[in-house]
């Protein structure tokens, strides 16, 4: 879809979008929260609003609040400091936002997420429902990592919310992603690029990968999010959030900031989090000619194209499917568990109840439960 159709047509339109703020954006050049910024941006989100468009806010910054509340020098280098300061900096965060979405009649909700959140089916599906609710009572629903007491998400296994931005936009199926930072956009050859595809976003080669000031993410984080909400389908818009009336504008179609072009047709809502949200429990390895069958023709997984299994576990469990070279190949549900796997592969759908004493299964990953990368 080109660009200019692709603003006029879904940003234009758009009736649900996630917009996500870094550190860099929400502080000044003390580390402090930048209180006229904030305003700003709380107006423009209203000004959506308003216009009957539900908003979701991805916000960092309470570690840089905490920093600047304890008046800390730098940012601290062990766990427990760093957690000690997000504990300051979040009651702080969520001060300023209530305030500023107060002034103009808005109520705000805080939601504080962890990995395991977006793993564990049910807590998922729990979030994704008070945010409907909130959307429902005309609250603006704040996202952000629970740093107290995440630790994986502060080595920077997320990024610095990009990550959990796009796995909110999949989880609410909106239209929209857009993620502030402090750069007018994605840069080839010194210039910003109006559009880039769903699988340059996915590759490397057009990141810079500098940390933003005071955060903990780069532009590669930042393409990896928009990689992950263009393959279900919708489109990621990365802009610079000091720009005025930045959203509204992409929202009336203006060509600003780098749109990441959706692939063609949507990922239903569960296989986003089979392909996106549920870690692998383990690894299943196939042969060529399941992996082509996998990748080309929309096959389920039989036992015959299994090579070997890792891992341990049980039914129902998400797995990563890959080649013989290590490369992922899809993720799914598998029907059996690692064990049965173990006994079963290689073998013809035939000799499963001979290997494990029954064959409630066929497939070993069905096509329905799967998504092919």
């Amino acid at each position: 879809m080109p660009d200019k159709k692709l603003r006029q047509t879904v940003l234009k339109n758009a009736r649900r979008i996630v917009v996500k703020v870094g550190t860099a954006a929400l502080t000044d050049e003390s580390g402090r929260l930048d209180m006229e910024f904030i305003s700003d941006l709380c107006g423009q989100v209203a000004g959506i609003v308003a216009g009957g468009v539900e908003v979701a806010l991805v916000s960092s910054g309470a570690i840089g609040a905490g920093m600047a509340e304890l008046d800390l020098a730098a940012k601290p280098g062990t766990l427990p400091m760093l957690q000690a300061a997000a504990a300051v900096g979040q009651g702080q965060l969520m001060r300023t936002f209530h305030d500023a979405f107060g002034a103009l009649g808005l109520k705000v909700a805080q939601i504080l997420v962890t990995r395991g959140d977006f793993e564990d089916r049910t807590r998922y599906l729990n979030i994704r429902n008070t945010i409907a609710a909130l959307h429902d009572l005309g609250a603006v629903p704040v996202v952000n990592e629970n740093d107290t007491v995440a630790v994986d998400e502060l080595e920077g296994r997320f990024g610095d919310n990009d990550i959990v931005a796009a796995l909110v936009t999949n989880m609410l199926r909106a239209d929209v992603l857009v993620m502030l930072t402090v750069v007018d956009g994605v840069m080839a050859g010194g210039e910003v690029l109006d559009v880039i595809a769903d699988a340059e976003a996915g590759s490397a080669g057009l990141a810079d990968d500098s940390l933003s000031r005071g955060g903990s993410g780069g532009m590669t984080t930042k393409l990896q999010a928009a990689h992950m909400v263009a393959a279900a389908g919708e489109a990621a818009v990365i802009a610079n959030a000091r720009t005025p009336d930045i959203l509204g504008r992409l929202l009336a179609g203006e060509k600003i900031g780098t749109v990441c072009l959706p692939a063609e047709g949507k990922m239903s809502a569960r296989r986003r989090w089979i392909g996106q949200a549920a870690r692998a429990a383990g690894e299943i390895t196939v042969d060529d000619g399941a992996a082509k069958a996998l990748r080309e023709g929309g096959k389920s997984l039989l036992p015959s194209g299994i090579t070997a299994v890792a891992g341990h576990f049980g039914k129902g469990d998400t797995v990563a499917i890959v080649d013989s070279a290590g490369s992922q190949v899809a993720r799914g549900l598998t029907n059996y568990s690692a064990a049965d796997i173990d006994a079963i592969k290689g073998l013809k759908t035939a000799q499963i109840a001979d290997a494990i004493g029954e064959k409630p299964y066929d497939e070993v990953v069905h096509r329905n439960n799967m998504v092919v990368e």
